[in-house]
């Protein structure tokens, strides 16, 4: 091969890596240019133990809401707190921390 057409070849590779550097870098510039919106994040509400649940529903039997308190737990699906979904643990404590406010 002689060295005009090693040079003209070796100008053509120049010229391809030219155009796919450019085309990366435009396909870069579009991606960034462009954004999409992030959704918010919403922070996962604390997980609520057994024991918490246990410990606060004891206290408000102690102050004379045992039968509030089952009827709760009737709501939720429960004969007992044993029973009673994790998942309802949070509603509960909502609605017990109410007990006895305004009394």
């Amino acid at each position: 091969m002689s060295k005009v057409s090693e040079l003209d070849l070796a100008i053509k590779d120049l010229r391809s890596a030219a155009a796919t550097i450019n085309d990366v870098a435009n396909s870069l510039a579009e991606m960034f240019s462009n954004p999409a919106p992030e959704e918010p994040v919403t922070p996962e509400a604390p997980k609520v133990s057994f024991e918490t649940v246990r410990a606060i529903l004891a206290d408000k039997s102690r102050n004379g809401f045992t039968a509030q308190i089952r009827a709760l737990l009737e709501k939720y699906g429960a004969s007992k707190l044993s029973q009673l979904d994790p998942a309802h643990y949070q509603a509960v404590l909502a609605e017990v921390e109410v007990l006895g406010d305004g009394n």
